[in-house]
């Protein structure tokens, strides 16, 4: 029987990150949550199970609230990197979950790269 697509998406996120969990123990985990409407991002520590940081297009202060674009996805990448320096973090590994590294996604990685996070 053919796989749904949730299917896909879990069976491809899960690969994604048991791979990137045996190449970068001990670094926090940048992980990623695109929707249709938002986009957010938590810095987890998975060592002591707490997330360290998070941003998200839903705050009213980062000024993109109802949008959810390239733009917004930059905007969210810059603030998950500020606020990563005031947790004392200065590098993290990537986690796409199941998305394809491009458009928002990729923006926000982008963004969060030259906000001085080195993923």
């Amino acid at each position: 029987m053919a796989l749904s697509k949730r299917d896909l998406f879990q069976k491809r996120r899960l690969r994604v990150r048991n791979k990137l969990r045996k190449v970068n123990a001990g670094r926090p985990r940048l992980s990623v949550h695109r929707s249709n409407k938002n986009i957010s991002v938590q810095l987890i520590d998975d060592v002591n199970g707490v997330t360290l940081a998070a941003a998200s297009s839903l705050e009213k202060d980062l000024g993109v609230v109802g949008k959810n674009n390239v733009e917004a996805a930059a905007k969210v990448g810059t603030a998950i990197a500020e606020r990563a320096k005031k947790a004392g973090v200065t590098e993290a590994y990537f986690d796409r979950g199941g998305f394809l590294y491009h458009g928002r996604v990729k923006a926000l990685a982008d963004a969060a790269r030259e906000g001085g996070l080195k993923i």
